[in-house]
């Protein structure tokens, strides 16, 4: 089978409409999505539409299954979750290739995305067993105190499209493990990477209402009534601090138990007695890991003085030799970004570090033909004003920035309102622990590129979010803690 032919068969398998209590059914309206392939501008397919009254009746569903699946014991759904990790192993090739026509990515990171994804659905297998409380004498002797964990109830999940399968088992996992149901809105980009993973975990015994999935142009439009509505207990979305903190006042008045996984500024310091090779595989790590397209990747390289230029020469010679291309294609490590849109906003924030002084040392153009591609660029010479320093790039763009102490790095590092990622690259140890406790953020990669896990608690501080995601701490954001006086 050719490659077009096998294209078009993953796509045509997945299911395009709405799932709402176990059906799969078309939008109220009847009106279809299109759904855009990043690396050629064309319309690879149509999905459902869905309406607020749409919403309403997924939000129901939701509503409407909650008591019987708090109750379904836990060996239950840790079994559905356990099937799920296995099936996403089954079908990983065909989930990547959906994954890589809709979103962009090469074959090889969409590959990686749906393991790293099935880890969240085995991890929280076993969580779903762990959920525990406990029983106490009370201080005055004369009663006790009994803890109960409980499912915090029916959720709302809105999902990104730069890692649409992790992102959506990062949610659904503990929610599933947690007893709670689910009315999830994947983002309008990328649509078929969920609808494939909920007709995965349906095949997989999930009952029906526990997972809707509501697939629209307009997440205000079809989330916010839901949002606004008693029946819905929390809401977990991943995107931009500015879409979160607009969720969080529209979630005030319900107070809604809130997860936001928001934006990030992060800073990726090498100090001068690092080993410059391997930060230069950090960097290559945390910088291009999806085109850069990701709140974890390095934002600013604060690189101290005397090994900045090695540093930056060497990365330069890495990032432009990488094959910029259609991520399907054989050697491609550099797909294009989701859209004309992000490109732009690429091209912006290069342009005015150029402007104001800093040296494309390889990059820094748009490249010409069909898809949204942008050519691996890394920057010297960063003034202190450039737009890049303080706002989230979301592209392949390197900025390098030297400093001259310990202090400034840490200073320079701090000296944003976000704080999800650092990383840092030192052979000092009591420096390395100094550092990291010194840097505001929720997250370090000490002497390594990358911080996903999915046994570890993923979140940030500041304005980069509220709440964690992956670990223990995961499972707790889906859990009611309820306290009983008793009287002996």
């Amino acid at each position: 089978m050719s490659l077009a032919s096998r294209e078009e068969e993953v796509v045509d398998r997945v299911p395009k409409q709405l799932l709402i209590a176990g059906q799969w059914r078309d939008a109220s309206e009847g009106e279809k999505l299109s759904i855009e392939d990043p690396s050629t501008g064309e319309s690879l397919t149509e999905v459902a539409d869905g309406t607020p009254e749409d919403a309403r009746k997924a939000l129901t569903a939701a509503h409407e299954a909650q008591e019987e699946w708090a109750a379904t014991p836990p060996n239950t759904r840790s079994e559905i979750l356990q099937k799920a990790f296995e099936m996403l192993g089954e079908r990983a090739d065909d989930l990547a290739l959906l994954m890589t026509l809709e979103m962009g990515k090469t074959l090889a990171e969409s590959k990686g995305e749906i393991t790293y994804a099935s880890e969240f659905l085995r991890w929280y297998a076993g969580e779903a067993l762990r959920i525990d409380g406990y029983y106490k004498v009370a201080g005055n002797g004369s009663g006790r105190v009994l803890v109960m964990r409980q499912p915090i109830g029916p959720c709302l999940m809105i999902t990104p499209w730069n890692f649409p399968t992790a992102m959506g088992t990062r949610k659904i996992g503990p929610a599933i493990a947690a007893g709670c149901t689910m009315v999830v809105k994947p983002a309008r980009q990328t649509p078929l990477s969920m609808l494939a993973l909920a007709e995965i975990l349906a095949e997989c015994g999930l009952p029906d209402g526990v997972l809707n999935v509501l697939t629209s142009s307009s997440s205000g439009g079809t989330m916010g009534p839901l949002i606004e509505d008693p029946r819905a207990r929390k809401l977990s979305f991943t995107g931009s601090t500015e879409v979160g903190r607009s969720l969080i006042e529209q979630s005030a008045g319900q107070v809604l138990k809130l997860s936001m996984e928001l934006g990030g500024n992060a800073p990726f310091l090498i100090f001068e007695d690092a080993d410059i090779d391997a930060a230069v595989e950090g960097a290559m790590i945390a910088k291009m890991r999806n085109v850069g397209e990701a709140c974890t990747s390095a934002n600013r390289f604060h690189v101290a003085d005397a090994v900045a230029g090695e540093f930056a020469e060497k990365l330069a010679e890495r990032m432009g030799a990488m094959k910029v291309g259609r991520g399907t294609e054989d050697g491609v490590e550099v797909g294009p970004l989701i859209d004309d849109d992000q490109r732009a906003k690429v091209a912006e924030l290069v342009d005015d570090a150029t402007g104001k002084g800093a040296t494309a040392l390889v990059g820094g153009k748009r490249v010409d033909g069909a898809g949204y591609f942008y050519e691996p660029t890394v920057l010297s010479d960063v003034s202190d004003d450039a737009n890049l320093l303080k706002e989230e790039i979301f592209g392949p763009v390197a900025p390098v920035k030297g400093f001259a102490s310990e202090d400034e790095a840490v200073a320079a590092a701090n000296d944003t309102e976000f704080g999800l990622v650092s990383y840092v690259y030192t052979n000092d140890l009591k420096r390395a622990l100094r550092v990291c406790e010194n840097l505001e953020t929720g997250m370090i990669g000490l002497n390594q590129g990358l911080v996903s896990n999915a046994g570890a608690p993923f979140g940030g501080v500041k304005q980069s979010g509220v709440g964690r995601e992956g670990g223990k701490e995961g499972i707790a954001e889906y859990l009611e803690t309820k306290y009983v006086a008793v009287n002996l």
